[in-house]
């Protein structure tokens, strides 16, 4: 299964440069901005030429952390996002930058950390396990930090377990702040015999390449929801509505819901994504 690694956020002046790039280009587009755990399990190069042959439009896909692709969606810089932190997405519709906010896939977080964990959470709530770990400040734990959707669950899961975020990110080197992708942090973590929360989807399709193993994989906590948004045009005038319509209408089919669900499950014996269009689990 083909998938990348996202290592950098681009900068305002490479979004630019791409822009006046697809501004130049005769054929219709359609631009997307993605979380890069949707783009880090192969998902997005598995979907974008079914999308672009059925609806004769070329995909610029964004990859970059949930608040990034919220930023792009705000200033205008894209048509459409597909991400997962519910109570920035539903802020985004209310704000008027979205039209709405449309539930496709999900799964769940886990804790993963070495086989031998060093820290003993294994089984515990997320709540406990966070507790422990901040307890004991001697194993590590590598956080996205670049204010992703899974940066942004990890706050949630520190802020339910007890603690301020800001202590806790200043509270020793056993805590570290990544500001990488969500492959690029599991990387890091097995390399470093650290501990990190993940979306099981990229766990999955980097499993052989890491050191690491699920730790912690029940908690009500832990459901991952990724929707996606067409950028409303009463915001942005020049957003393509219409082909963004079609991508939600698309990722929310029955045809690709199932493709969706059937995703990774030959390579990896289990979902990477369980579809869920037109009902919004509940844990």
């Amino acid at each position: 299964m083909q998938r990348k690694v996202t290592t950098v956020i681009l900068s305002t002046l490479v979004i630019a440069s791409l822009l006046i790039g697809f501004a130049g280009c005769g054929q219709p587009r359609l631009k997307v901005a993605t979380t890069t755990s949707l783009y880090d399990t192969g998902l997005w190069d598995y979907l974008e030429p079914m999308f672009e042959e059925e609806y004769g439009v070329e995909l610029d896909i964004i990859h970059a952390g949930t608040g990034i692709a919220l930023e792009y969606g705000m200033r205008g810089d894209i048509d459409i996002i597909a991400v997962h932190s519910k109570s920035r997405e539903e802020q985004f519709v209310a704000d008027g930058y979205g039209v709405e906010r449309a539930p496709f896939a999900y799964n769940y977080f886990l804790i993963v950390g070495p086989p031998d964990d060093p820290a003993g959470i294994k089984d515990m709530s997320p709540e406990d396990a966070f507790q422990t770990l901040y307890q004991s400040a001697s194993a590590r734990f590598i956080s996205r930090g670049d204010d992703s959707g899974t940066h942004g669950k990890e706050k949630a899961i520190w802020a339910s377990a007890g603690y301020d975020y800001e202590e806790v990110r200043t509270a020793g080197r056993w805590y570290v702040e990544g500001g990488k992708g969500m492959g690029a942090t599991l990387l890091m973590a097995s390399e470093m015999g650290g501990y990190t929360l993940t979306d099981m989807g990229t766990f999955l399709s980097y499993q052989s390449e890491l050191a690491l193993v699920p730790i912690v994989q029940e908690g009500a906590i832990l459901l991952n929801v990724y929707s996606v948004i067409a950028v409303n045009p009463e915001s942005d005038p020049n957003t393509n509505i219409e082909m963004a319509n079609n991508m939600v209408a698309f990722l929310t089919s029955p045809e690709i819901q199932e493709l969706i669900g059937n995703y990774g499950v030959d390579e990896y014996g289990m979902q990477l994504f369980a579809p869920c269009a037109g009902a919004e689990p509940m844990s």
